[in-house]
């Protein structure tokens, strides 16, 4: 004979995982909290790998960590790689229809909630606004995770965050000083606002020279820039902080790695990488400051990041709210050298990063004060490093998680009476 069914399989074969919010009640299901756990279903409204973009990355390993999963892509017009088999839509970024047609459809999926992936840039419509047709459209409940915020927002940004944020259940931003932000310049009350730190990789913390070897690299101190390329990244003050650098540490290098963004690749071509192989050749540092143009991912970063001296974000938006980049070097421990952006000034405070003005005189100063002092630099990552423990990946997706499950606890629930007659049926 075969065994009896159990009871909460045969409820979730039947019915749909929205029955398991009522077994906890019953108190004769010990498992059936754990159950629901594990079969809550989120989809993940977002850019997505094989996008190459910061988000489409997060997004990504915030599905991985948070478990149970479908994805919903935003789609731009020149996307043609397939897709992986977690992304169940596509919505086309500037195909207005889309938005209303999609979040429909997630009502017939076994969806839980949304998460929906902000930033103005990728959503379609004037500074985004399409993502309000499709908060509109959903018949589930939403929690918004805001990766830009604007100090100075045009009236009609102002407008899509107010009402982003009054149409999902919950909010989620990635410091303390963009929770702050949000009540600044948009009226947004605090309590409606979660703060739930970037995710980073669990990068055991070594020295670099350890790290060195594995990517052919010889003993020589250098510094690393990291991420897709693109104006505004501040690159080029970093290039022309190096002369100094240089005379002052002669073996000292610095490397920019990564691909250019896609985004600026459609609009301007290798502009932006030409101006500054332009300025390496102006300022004979030819030998000193390396381009490895080619898009990395999250294992060959990690190697890279072991192997670096000295990290650099020297980003000259000083309003940018948050950092991917800044977030992963933490992870690896590495000693940052970082413009006082606002999400910088927060996580390297307390001895964590070295913060300076973003000009050429102020970066090769504390450049130069890092690599002559190398038990400065490892006590500095160490911090960093200590820091990040509760940045990691898992447990900003078990956070991620008793937010979804909290949001969701508010949808009506079936009678018990009802349960027990499905069970029985």
């Amino acid at each position: 004979m075969g065994r009896s069914p159990d009871p909460v399989e045969h409820i979730v074969r039947r019915h749909g995982r929205a029955w398991l919010d009522v077994l906890p009640r019953f108190g004769d299901s010990p498992d059936a909290a754990a159950v629901r756990s594990v079969l809550i279903r989120i989809a993940f409204a977002s850019t997505y790998p094989p996008r190459r973009c910061g988000i489409a990355s997060y997004t990504s390993d915030l599905g991985r960590a948070s478990g149970n999963r479908e994805i919903v892509a935003l789609t731009p017009p020149e996307h043609e790689t397939p897709y992986p088999t977690e992304v169940h839509h596509r919505i086309r970024r500037d195909i207005l229809e889309d938005y209303g047609r999609v979040a429909r459809a997630l009502d017939g999926c076994r969806v839980d909630a949304v998460s929906i992936q902000h930033d103005f840039s990728i959503w379609g419509g004037p500074d985004g606004e399409f993502v309000l047709d499709f908060v509109r459209a959903l018949n589930l409940p939403a929690v918004a995770t805001l990766h830009a915020i604007s100090r100075r927002p045009t009236a009609n940004q102002r407008r899509i965050v107010s009402e982003l944020v009054g149409s999902t259940a919950a909010t989620v931003v990635m410091s303390q000083a963009a929770a702050g932000l949000l009540g600044r310049a948009y009226g947004i009350d605090p309590g409606r606002v979660e703060v739930i730190p970037h995710g980073v990789p669990d990068l055991p913390l070594i020295d670099p020279t350890q790290a060195k070897p594995g990517l052919s690299l010889g003993e020589a101190p250098f510094l690393l820039s990291f991420g897709l390329l693109g104006p505004g990244k501040g690159y080029e003050l970093a290039i022309a902080a190096m002369p100094a650098v240089v005379a002052a540490v002669p073996t000292a290098r610095y490397v920019i790695l990564g691909s250019t963004h896609p985004d600026v690749l459609r609009r301007e071509g290798e502009s932006y990488r030409r101006s500054l192989q332009d300025q390496v050749r102006a300022l004979g540092l030819g030998n000193q400051v390396e381009f490895v143009d080619r898009f990395v991912g999250r294992t060959e970063i990690g190697r890279w990041l072991q192997a670096a001296d000295v990290v650099v974000t020297p980003y000259p938006n000083l309003e940018q709210s948050v950092s991917g980049t800044l977030s992963h070097a933490m992870g690896a421990g590495k000693a940052i050298v970082s413009t006082p952006f606002s999400y910088a000034a927060e996580l390297l405070a307390g001895g964590r990063g070295v913060l300076a003005k973003p000009d050429p005189t102020a970066l090769s100063a504390a450049f130069i004060a890092l690599l002559g002092d190398p038990a400065r630099r490892a006590a500095i990552g160490a911090r960093a490093h200590a820091y990040s423990r509760q940045m990691l990946w898992p447990g900003v997706g078990q956070r991620y998680l008793q937010l979804f499950k909290r949001v969701t606890e508010t949808r009506p629930l079936p009678t018990r009476r009802s349960v027990l007659e499905s069970a029985n049926a």
